[in-house]
């Protein structure tokens, strides 16, 4: 594949993947439900284990760069079967995350369309929250940003950098004025997650604010189209932070503006509401150009880490030979683009049968939080484990490559497992609502049901070697798309990245 990225791209793919405004629209209502007036203290809390998430994944990629990412380190440093488990769950999460981030896409857009004043189309409503309709809207934007991911991730982040530009230069300006100007008096009490009500909520908060972090690794899925390794993790790194900042600006200026019930009710419609409160027309329909800007970005940037995780995985045999075919003219995984679209098209048609947009949120963060706190965990662990020898190396090294990504493994693990607990004891009978905890454990419990025997058939039908050694297949070893001519593709395939530079990619990995 072609590898012509750097360092901003890298920020351009993990942050639109994050979607800070979109993360800030919908997320600070759904937010405030667990943790109230304490939802920035939340944030902060929950950054520090995913720093230390970030950091193994730093540490990690320096020695074996992949596309495969978590998949192809728990697997050499923990053992094939977890391994495979984490890149299933990132595989399935990213398709899930689609189906429903087309539906918010849709139902952003059918709010712009509102305040230009159309409402029915050819004797349809086009209301927001309404899960159908919001889903037929978000299937179309599904095939455009498919279509946009097929044709190279260079492209992808040029459209990417230029919907951010926008997006977040609204969102500062908004959230900068509503911290001025809004009649909500500040309490240093936001600050303090000591005062979140419960401990099921502090827990569930905790795991949505993970979900909302979600997505700066997606920088690390173009490792093998990036001129040098580390810049995929300074890429993942500095959109972390930047989010960070984002985060508490938007928490705060949403709670300068608006009571904990009116952020509660407005849920994904939240922004366009600080919109509304802040600004006269048509100066307030810009928050909502940005979230829509915001939304199409996230969805376009979940599809590419997504094909790339399948791509690793189908050429070291665990998936189908399918998922590792690569166009021979933008050098992107095309077929296995085209069928996660169509996957989280076709999930995204089943979940209509959830009525209101506002639950199909809820059940779906519920779900993807304890899927993503697992992958997560375990390639911090994986870090803890192959960097082992770093105890015996001084205090520095043993806390950066050990005790820190441990901390953060078991954080995450404790966080999970609490949830699991709760949610499996919290109600006596099966319902398809997002406050029924037996409902809430069927898709991730499934999901890894799924996983393992899909596991069990790559492992004794399909024999895949992985299962033998743990190791994902080196970047290198994969052909090379040709220009027709009997050449590569792209002149970044030669030795010396086409920069005159080595190329660390060439280098095999060094030994763990």
């Amino acid at each position: 594949m072609h590898r012509s990225l750097g360092v901003k791209d890298g920020v351009a793919i993990a942050a639109s993947s994050t979607a800070a405004t979109t993360s800030i629209g919908i997320g600070m209502g759904a937010l405030a439900a667990y943790a109230g007036r304490q939802t920035p203290a939340l944030l902060l809390l929950a950054f520090v284990p995913i720093l230390g998430i970030a950091l193994s994944y730093a540490r990690l990629n320096r020695t074996e760069p992949n596309c495969g990412s978590g998949y192809t380190w728990v697997g050499r440093s923990i053992g094939p079967w977890p391994g495979f488990l984490t890149g299933w769950v990132v595989l399935v999460g990213n398709v899930i995350f689609m189906a429903y981030t087309g539906a918010v896409t849709g139902s952003v857009v059918l709010q712009f369309l509102n305040k230009l004043g159309v409402s029915s189309v050819l004797g349809l409503r086009l209301d927001p929250s309404s899960t159908g309709v919001s889903t037929l809207v978000g299937l179309v934007a599904l095939v455009v940003v498919t279509a946009t991911a097929i044709t190279g991730v260079r492209s992808a982040t040029r459209l990417q950098m230029a919907l951010l530009i926008f997006e977040y230069a609204v969102l500062l300006v908004f959230c900068g004025y509503a911290l001025i100007v809004g009649d909500q008096p500040f309490s240093l009490s936001w600050l303090n997650p000591f005062e979140i009500g419960s401990l099921q909520g502090l827990a569930q908060g905790m795991v949505l604010a993970v979900f909302i972090y979600w997505g700066w690794d997606a920088a690390f899925s173009v490792n093998e189209e990036t001129r040098n390794a580390t810049d995929a993790a300074r890429g993942g790194l500095i959109a972390l932070v930047a989010m960070l900042g984002l985060f508490l600006v938007g928490a705060l200026a949403f709670q300068r503006v608006m009571s904990t019930d009116e952020l509660i009710r407005n849920g994904p419609q939240a922004l366009t509401f600080l919109g509304n409160r802040l600004a006269p027309e048509p100066w307030a329909s810009l928050p909502l150009a940005a979230l829509m800007c915001s939304a199409f970005a996230s969805l376009q940037s979940s599809v590419i880490p997504t094909a790339r995780a399948a791509l690793a995985m189908g050429r070291d045999r665990t998936l189908g030979a399918v998922w590792q075919r690569v166009h021979p003219r933008y050098g992107s995984p095309a077929v296995g683009t085209l069928l996660i679209m169509a996957m989280a098209a076709l999930l995204a048609v089943l979940a209509v049968g959830i009525p209101q947009l506002n639950d199909m949120i809820l059940t779906a963060v519920n779900s993807i939080g304890l899927t993503v706190a697992l992958y997560y965990g375990l390639t911090a662990l994986a870090c803890a484990v192959r960097f082992r020898a770093a105890l015996r190396a001084g205090p520095l090294r043993a806390c950066r490559d050990v005790l820190i990504p441990l901390a953060s493994a078991l954080t995450l693990f404790g966080l999970g497992g609490y949830l699991v607990r709760t949610y499996a004891t919290m109600s006596d009978h099966f319902e398809a609502s997002p406050d029924n905890g037996w409902f809430m454990l069927a898709l991730p419990t499934l999901l890894v049901a799924w996983g393992l025997a899909v596991a069990a058939w790559a492992k004794w039908v399909r024999r895949a070697p992985y299962f033998v050694t743990g190791r994902g297949t080196d970047a290198d070893t994969i052909t090379l798309p040709m220009d027709g001519q009997g050449e590569p593709a792209d002149d970044a395939h030669a030795p010396d990245g086409g920069d005159g530079k080595e190329d660390p990619l060439r280098r095999p990995a060094t030994p763990a």
